[in-house]
């Protein structure tokens, strides 16, 4: 197989105006929101806590998520002939995994920062140093570059000469996978207790630290606690929107299953989407931070 031919989200050219529309003001929006974040936390001080760094992070990290995948799938909903060379294939199939994985670490250390902010506040500095924070962010890209290369050298190694059709807009591991020339009972175990057991184990962490936040909240309840709740209910919306589809795919044998291209679409463009507009929106600091960078730039 020299190419893989990529059957879309749908075939009817209504839907593909539709999706066009939709997809592009959302690929938009992840990029200007975004890059406003990453601008605004860079340029202001008072925005130089260790959470303002991970969120600059995360901004960086759903850029590169949804960048993967997003141009490839505008400019094919008005293509005739979806193809995909076979290396271009497994580098999109090795950086989706790459960012995707690092994003899920990212969102478990920024669960974490809270979790020290609210149940630790008198050790916060000292625990969420700066060097901490670059040693955390650092294990995360390289944990996201572990669990891709690992996916992609149990992909590359499986023989493909018969079908290469894919029920998808997107080259990823479970389609790619399933028309693979041989039995591949053993390689998609091995890939779901990957990219399964990730997804799973970073989702509990999250839900314990929320969990021991809630309850010392409710222990000692002030005005700071509150702000800081806020903030940690709009991280569990961001949280939600990413893990749940993602253990839904991937923890599970990949051959018995339909398609999942509809529930794709949720954690590689809304979620991203989501970010900018959950910390912005809900955080007053950002807000005056932009605010006042606006009127600088004026």
């Amino acid at each position: 197989v020299k190419e893989f031919i990529l059957l879309g989200l749908s075939d009817k050219t209504e839907l593909q105006v539709l999706f066009f529309i939709l997809f592009f003001l959302a690929y938009a929006m992840v990029l200007l929101g975004n890059l406003l974040i990453i601008v605004t936390v860079r340029s202001d001080p008072k925005l130089s806590s260790p959470m303002y760094f991970l969120l600059c992070n995360l901004s960086f990290i759903d850029i590169c998520c949804t960048t993967v995948t997003s141009p490839r799938m505008l400019v094919d909903l008005f293509s005739q002939r979806k193809a995909i060379a076979f290396e271009s294939c497994i580098a999109q199939l090795f950086f989706l995994h790459f960012v995707g994985a690092s994003e899920m670490f990212l969102l478990t250390v920024m669960a974490y920062d809270r979790y020290t902010a609210i149940c630790k506040p008198l050790h916060y500095t000292a625990i969420m140093s700066r060097q901490v924070c670059w040693v955390l962010v650092s294990a995360c890209w390289a944990g996201g570059f572990l669990h891709s290369i690992i996916q992609t050298l149990l992909t590359i190694q499986l023989p493909f000469c018969g079908p290469n059709t894919i029920d998808n807009y997107f080259c990823d591991v479970p389609p790619v996978i399933r028309l693979a020339c041989t039995d591949i009972y053993a390689t998609e175990w091995l890939m779901a207790s990957n990219s399964g057991l990730i997804s799973l184990v970073c989702f509990l962490v999250l839900v314990t630290s929320y969990t021991f936040i809630l309850v010392t909240i409710r222990v000692r309840f002030t005005e700071e606690h509150w702000k800081a709740l806020s903030t940690c209910a709009s991280h569990v919306m961001v949280v939600t929107l990413f893990f749940v589809p993602c253990i839904f795919i991937y923890l599970r044998p990949f051959s018995t299953f339909p398609s999942d291209k509809h529930i794709c679409v949720i954690y590689t463009v809304f979620s991203p989407v989501m970010n900018p507009l959950i910390y912005t929106l809900r955080n007053n600091e950002v807000k005056t931070s932009m605010w006042r960078l606006w009127k600088r730039c004026r």
